[in-house]
């Protein structure tokens, strides 16, 4: 189960002045209207270090909503790197999905559990939507659509200080055959002009039209409110699906995996190639109250290996040190991580590999 939910603290600290986020309507234009192991079992534990503690930023409980209870799916369509994970954190008030400035890596669907007074809200963070050209992207684009046309709400994430390109305009059209309320969210709105901020919207309005239109920070909370509080408007009258306390309905098993493979993307940037993996081989309790967690983490070269290990061990040591801090953070228990580097040439075509991603494996290559 994933971890627990704290009413009060969780998540970035937004700024005054909420309300500003969302276009006043005075201000709105017109037109608003498979197996091939290495012999390597390298695997690194340390957990002598110091566990550290979580970081719970300051972030008031949501006010309660009058009425019986909602609870509905949201889910938050964009290009890669539009700031989907991000804003998926933020909604929630906690870590539930992998941020990285690497492109593309949400794989596998994460949903997150927010909560605004009587109203539950599901928030799916889909893989980016791209042009794809091997069969892990495509399934995981497939995924992307077949979760935004099953959901309740629509909310496309736009990178503003991307504006408008070839990414975008792709998804427009098939956005507009999903019958279901849709809003914009224009990010990164600390990068830009009001003005072009404004220009934009009004560009991607005329396009489509959305029900609501809201500018935030995903990074530094400024204006994720407002957008929480209209989804919980939205989704429909229902009992709640989920616990009061639980966050995400994936596995701890597998954010553990996700958080290990965010450190390694973050520490080695455009050094290892986007198809690598991490799996969470072994979860164990301890009588003493700690966890001991091994994982392996799969490349597809030897010298995609050597990458990963660095120079006497330190790159993984470091990726393991930063994993182990932030998932006994998340678990509060102490974490015992080893961690094994393995090469496993075309594990990308290996249908297992998909199914534990809960995506579907595309036939043909």
């Amino acid at each position: 189960m994933a971890a627990g939910r704290k009413r009060a603290g969780d998540g970035p600290k937004a700024k005054a002045d909420p309300a500003a986020r969302e276009i006043p309507e005075d201000e709105m234009p017109e037109t608003f209207a498979a197996e091939a192991e290495g012999d390597f079992d390298d695997d690194f534990d340390d957990e002598d270090e110091d566990l550290d503690e979580a970081d719970p930023a300051a972030d008031g409980v949501p006010a309660p909503l009058e009425g019986p209870t909602r609870c509905g799916f949201v889910a938050l369509l964009g290009a890669p790197n539009a700031g989907k994970s991000t804003l998926t954190n933020a909604l929630v008030g906690t870590k539930v999905s992998i941020v990285s400035h690497k492109v593309q890596t949400t794989r596998a669907i994460v949903r997150g559990i927010a909560l605004d007074g009587a109203a539950q809200v599901v928030l799916v963070d889909t893989p980016g939507i791209f042009s794809p050209k091997r069969r892990l992207e495509r399934a995981m684009v497939t995924s992307a659509w077949t979760h935004a046309a099953d959901a309740d709400v629509i909310a496309l994430l736009v990178d503003a200080k991307r504006g408008m390109d070839e990414e975008i305009e792709a998804l427009l059209g098939p956005l507009k055959e999903i019958r279901k309320p849709r809003a914009l969210i224009l990010n990164k709105i600390d990068l830009i002009r009001r003005d072009t901020l404004l220009a934009l919207a009004a560009q991607l309005n005329e396009r489509l039209p959305f029900d609501r239109v809201f500018m935030v920070s995903a990074l530094t909370g400024d204006g994720v409110a407002d957008v929480r509080r209209w989804f919980a408007e939205m989704v429909p009258l229902s009992p709640w699906l989920y616990p009061e306390d639980q966050v995400s309905d994936a596995p701890m098993r597998m954010l553990a995996a996700e958080i290990t493979r965010e450190k390694m993307f973050l520490r080695l940037h455009d050094e290892l190639p986007y198809r690598s993996t991490v799996e969470t081989e072994s979860w164990k309790e301890l009588r003493n109250g700690s966890v001991r967690i091994e994982q392996t983490i799969y490349v597809e070269r030897e010298s995609q290996r050597k990458i990963v290990l660095g120079k006497a061990g330190q790159t993984i040591k470091t990726i393991s040190s930063e994993a182990r801090a932030e998932i006994a953070g998340i678990i509060e228990q102490k974490v015992h991580l080893f961690l094994f580097v393995k090469v496993r040439e075309s594990w990308a075509d290996d249908p297992e590999r998909y199914r534990e991603m809960g995506l579907e494996f595309p036939k043909g290559g």
